[in-house]
């Protein structure tokens, strides 16, 4: 299995960080995978190179403000969600992606989806993996304690936040040597933390939610291959907050990750890896 290449791609004023994996035989497609909070794209490091042997050139950028993307101040980034959702606009021009696949995980990948709702165009076949796609979903309070006056940007300094939100996500203990991955960029400036701050605070959850469970409802319209997969143990976005919805939409696939938390790529790799070339293989 070859390893992901880690890569730097200026776009607009920033500069992105990512990692890819291409097909050393005939390339089928390009799939981009989109972690949330508090997430790296490090989390897709076994995703990525299980998708490339199976023909689909695989990207996976650390967002604006996480991992070892830029981290701009307040007064450059808004840090709300229709500045990443510009932002990441900037990031697949620059890498001249005309269309793509696209997988979404988590509280910061439901920026993904509205650029999927608002692009569609763009999107051949879109996958959500535990994500907030109704208005019924809520920031969850271990989250939402970061986002508190003083005492969030205390919280969001502490490097063992990484620790106590992966594992709290999930229920599966993180080995210490991804956890050292995931904790380094707090480690290494107080930028990531003032960056997740700012982030949190300026989420509009219920705002972005409400779009994107109008924009799901319609995305029957434009024919594209539409994939749930969700963590059956996601302790803040349940299975049964989402599943009444997800069976009502005409045309999408639900598909159960049995023994899965919040972070499906992180917990339990293989089954994701399943999931997502089932989906990206099938005719349409």
């Amino acid at each position: 299995m070859t390893l992901p290449t880690d890569n730097i791609q200026q776009a607009g004023k920033f500069q992105w960080f990512y990692r890819e994996s291409t097909p050393v035989c005939e390339m089928r497609s390009t799939v981009v995978l989109l972690h949330g909070i508090v997430s790296q794209s490090y989390s897709w490091r076994s995703i990525l190179p299980a998708l490339a042997e199976q023909g689909f050139r695989t990207i996976a950028p650390d967002w604006l403000g996480t991992g070892y993307s830029d981290k701009p101040e307040l007064f450059e980034f808004a840090y709300t969600p229709d500045a990443f959702g510009e932002a990441f606009g900037q990031f697949v021009d620059a890498l001249e992606l005309e269309s793509f696949h696209l997988v979404a995980q988590g509280f910061l990948g439901s920026v993904g989806i509205q650029y999927a709702l608002r692009n569609p165009q763009r999107i051949d076949r879109l996958a959500i993996l535990n994500a907030p796609i109704t208005q019924d979903c809520s920031l969850p309070w271990r989250l939402k304690q970061m986002a508190l006056p003083l005492a969030g940007e205390m919280m969001t300094q502490d490097p063992l936040l990484v620790d106590r939100t992966l594992e709290g996500g999930g229920g599966y203990r993180v080995a210490d040597e991804d956890l050292d991955v995931y904790r380094r960029p707090f480690l290494k400036s107080s930028d990531a933390g003032r960056s997740l701050l700012a982030t949190l605070r300026r989420l509009q959850l219920p705002k972005i939610t409400a779009e994107i469970e109008k924009g799901l409802q319609e995305w029957n319209r434009s024919e594209k291959p539409l994939l749930f997969a969700w963590g059956d143990r996601d302790p803040w976005l349940s299975l049964e907050t989402i599943q009444p919805f997800v069976q009502n939409l005409k045309g999408a696939e639900l598909k159960i990750l049995q023994e899965v938390g919040h972070y499906p790529q992180e917990d339990w790799a293989e089954k994701v890896s399943e999931v997502l070339l089932t989906f990206l293989r099938q005719r349409i």
